[in-house]
């Protein structure tokens, strides 16, 4: 039995959606083939394989991703853009985990070189513009903050502030504050 309509793009928002309600890694051409309620090979003349659909759910999301934080970053700098790029990440983990795991997919050299990913980094490094700060610190403070957005979102979707006080709101915007700091008063080498 055939589903009329199927495309690559429609497979790939249904397997986005499905990646935030079961989980990214649980993400499968056969899941996605029972929700449609068709055979397996049906969706092989729209996709490879898993991989294929993973992969294309990594490109939507760092797209959903660039896009929402462009939209966030129009007309701002210093600590507001810093502070508006970080929950943009923040809130997009939180509507959408699985999404959000899935930018994070390892893509190969020729697909993440075409992907979004390259948006991330030049709105980054415009946030950083604001700062004044030259290479190789630039790289250094892109690297910084991509690592305390993905590692404070991951550990707070993981519940590991739920436990104790403060809340994770208060953290969260004093991480910001300190990000802000350090990069206003970035070490010397």
């Amino acid at each position: 039995m055939g589903y009329a309509g199927l495309t690559a793009e429609r497979l790939t928002r249904a397997g986005a959606e499905l990646a935030d309600e079961v989980g990214f890694e649980q993400v499968t051409v056969s899941e996605l083939a029972r929700r449609f309620d068709v055979k397996v090979a049906s969706l092989y003349s729209h996709l490879k394989n898993s991989r294929d659909l993973k992969t294309r759910i990594a490109l939507l999301a760092l797209e959903e991703l660039a896009d929402r934080a462009a939209d966030a970053l129009a007309g701002r700098a210093g600590k507001d853009a810093l502070t508006a790029f970080g929950h943009v990440y923040r809130d997009y983990a939180r509507e959408h985990p699985g999404r959000y795991a899935a930018a994070q997919f390892r893509l190969d050299p020729e697909t993440a070189a075409a992907s979004a990913g390259g948006r991330h980094a030049q709105m980054t490094r415009a946030i950083l513009r604001g700062y004044d700060l030259a290479e190789p610190d630039q790289t250094h403070a892109v690297r910084l903050l991509g690592s305390v957005f993905h590692g404070y979102v991951s550990l707070e979707l993981a519940g590991g502030f739920s436990h104790s006080s403060p809340d994770s709101e208060e953290s969260w915007s004093r991480a910001l504050d300190a990000l802000d700091a350090l990069l206003r008063n970035w070490p010397a080498t």
